[in-house]
């Protein structure tokens, strides 16, 4: 008997010690990323895949799975994709549709002088020559329509040298079926060169499927118009934009019935994410960000009676609502993360928001860690408003020790810094290695009102920096914060941020880093291909003397105006691919910084873009970043 207490208190002992082990960047790559395929047929089951990373192979490998909506055992399986409604398939069963790549202008040497066939050169005559990672090579992708098991399909935007989906971040939800097979329904900006470099004006295209002719569902609609989908009563509804070039604006649900147009989300003081209609057609659900998260509301269709839609937020608590996959019964079927948990799927009872989780890839993995604290925080700004600020504490925080603290600068400029969870920027890694994050919902940033979300465009070095600033002053005064060892990050926008502060932080930080960040805004405005982008926010171009917006975002929000402030050690990250932020910005940053003689590190990417994608460099990414603020902080 005692043999046997000696073995159990043996166990006991071994399970605390698992329990207490750390994030790392190794465990983290370890982790799979849960993403839905979708809903069975039978509406009872759900098909997932999970993807894992070989880092020896520098490549993931994706493994499909089908798992009860109700929870069990999970089982894995190949081409899911038979199991679920094939939304490319024409309701009634007669066509699918299909996207490919047509070749359409002239770009290389060898188009021009085909018996020059070994040059390599590339010839352009207007803009958009290249975008986010990709050089333009006289290729768009079309919809082409096939009529039952036929080879070879019909291309309804023949002649056109316009995409869809749209580069680069479009897919299957840019086009549609009608629900009686009648009509395809697909987004495209069809505008090219510097018409495409400067607008935001995608349209909604309806293609007859028998007289072959398109309309535009959107003229006159002079902003982003995407993600088309009908419901079951044949309503159209999609995600609209009202201004051209501003590519954050609020994001509405419109929804037109034949004559009848309607904004459903025109008075609710938020930007939407993604929707989904009711099974009846009576309303929709949507996902959006909210206080610092991301949270699942529904919107009525009042139909033809012209009544006001109302809005109503079903889920709450700290954690992220990142997709809808679709309906079981009287439950929706959701993905879901918060800052120390990875993706997995819930299904979200509609009648009270509760919340029950479906797959568990990731349990046994988060089992053995002790999790980091997360802390909810209102900090009053420099011009007297109330900012939320995250605070992620170490596992095993002790508030009688002192720790190194980072400010974490969020990019976008306009993305929500919500209850996400990253594999590069990943909270509970840093806090893991003993470091405190600050990280404030400062100026800009969705899900505080629409007036909070906009406040940022044309003044990026005004509030926003003085935001950053109020959050790490208010928890510096902390007594468990090192004083002696704040450091700032961030990457985009944050990027940015690191740039500038970098000048401008009156002695506050002891270490940088700042990854594909603007440096210079006259070179970015020279070299970076969303024209629209950098229109809008620095008001105009840097040529335009007489406009004082932009004037100022090239002079007093420009960080390149104040190296001769710069008196802090810095690692600057950059993408070789990156053509958003090119990596013009690092190198001239580096460059300073070593001709000032600061201790300095450029991380460079020849092949990453605006992110790092590859495991072994992610992997990398993460090692340098901690070997950095070891060295520094």
């Amino acid at each position: 008997m005692k043999r046997i207490s000696v073995l159990f208190a043996g166990i006991i002992m071994i399970s605390g010690v698992m329990a207490q082990e750390m994030m790392t960047p190794e465990l983290l790559w370890k982790l799979g990323k849960v993403s839905a395929l979708g809903i069975t047929k039978d509406g009872k089951s759900i098909v997932y895949k999970v993807q894992n990373y070989d880092m020896d192979a520098n490549k993931g490998f994706t493994k499909e799975f089908i798992i009860p909506v109700e929870g069990g055992d999970a089982v894995e399986i190949v081409n899911g994709a038979s199991l679920i409604s094939d939304r490319l398939v024409s309701p009634n069963g007669s066509h699918r549709i299909a996207t490919k790549e047509v070749k359409m202008d002239k770009v290389y040497g060898k188009d021009y002088y085909p018996e020059l066939d070994k040059s390599d050169v590339m010839v352009y005559d207007d803009l958009m020559y290249r975008h986010w990672d990709t050089w333009e090579d006289g290729k768009f992708s079309h919809i082409f329509l096939y009529k039952g098991n036929e080879a070879e399909g019909i291309d309804i935007m023949k002649g056109e040298p316009y995409n869809c989906p749209q580069t680069p971040f479009g897919g299957e939800e840019d086009y549609t079926w009608s629900p009686d097979s009648k009509t395809i329904v697909y987004t495209a900006k069809k505008v090219s060169g510097k018409a495409y470099a400067t607008s935001t004006n995608t349209d909604l295209y309806a293609y007859d499927v028998a007289s072959k002719t398109t309309t535009n569902l959107t003229q006159g609609m002079m902003g982003y118009d995407t993600h088309p989908l009908f419901s079951s009563t044949g309503a159209i509804a999609w995600l609209s934009m009202k201004r051209d070039g501003y590519e954050a604006d609020k994001n509405d649900i419109i929804v037109k019935e034949g004559a009848i147009q309607q904004n459903l989300t025109n008075n609710w003081d938020g930007t939407v994410e993604s929707f989904i209609w009711k099974m009846d057609g009576s309303g929709v659900y949507f996902n959006a960000a909210v206080d610092g998260t991301v949270q699942l509301f529904e919107v009525d269709y009042p139909g033809k009676s012209r009544k006001a839609p109302v809005v109503k937020q079903i889920t709450k608590g700290e954690f992220d609502i990142t997709g809808i996959v679709g309906f079981s019964g009287n439950k929706l079927i959701v993905s879901r993360t918060d800052m120390n948990h990875a993706s997995e799927l819930y299904s979200v009872s509609l009648a009270d928001g509760i919340l029950s989780q479906i797959t568990h890839v990731n349990d046994e993995e988060y089992a053995k860690l002790k999790l980091s604290k997360i802390e909810r925080r209102y900090v009053k700004t420099s011009d007297n408003k109330q900012m939320l600020v995250w605070v992620i504490y170490p596992p095993n925080f002790d508030a009688t020790k002192k720790y190194p603290t980072l400010l974490y600068c969020q990019g976008g400029p306009q993305s929500a810094l919500s209850q996400f969870y990253s594999f590069r920027w990943n909270f509970q890694v840093m806090a893991a290695q003993g470091y405190i994050i600050v990280a404030p919902n400062r100026r800009g940033m969705p899900g505080h009102g629409v007036e909070w979300n906009e406040a940022i465009s044309k003044d990026y070095g005004g509030q926003p920096m003085r935001d950053y600033l109020s959050a790490i002053d208010a928890v510096a005064k902390e007594t468990y914060v090192d004083k002696e060892r704040i450091g700032a990050v961030g990457a985009s926008f944050g990027g940015y941020s690191i740039f500038y502060l970098a000048g401008n932080h009156e002695k506050r930080f002891k270490s940088f880093i700042a990854h594909d960040g603007i440096f210079d805004m006259k070179s970015m405005y020279g070299t970076t291909e969303e024209l629209f982008f950098v229109n809008w926010d620095n008001g105009g171009a840097y040529w335009e003397t007489e406009n004082k917006e932009a004037m100022k975002s090239y002079t007093d929000f420009n960080p390149i105006n104040y190296v001769n402030n710069w008196d802090t050690p810095i690692m600057i990250i950059q993408g070789g691919k990156d053509y958003r932020v090119p990596d013009g910005q690092a190198l001239e940053a580096f460059q300073a910084a070593q001709l000032k003689g600061l201790k300095s590190r450029l991380l460079y990417f020849p092949n990453e873009n605006h992110w790092v994608l590859q495991a072994q460099n992610g992997l990398v990414w993460q090692r340098e970043f901690f070997r950095w603020l070891k060295e520094t902080l």
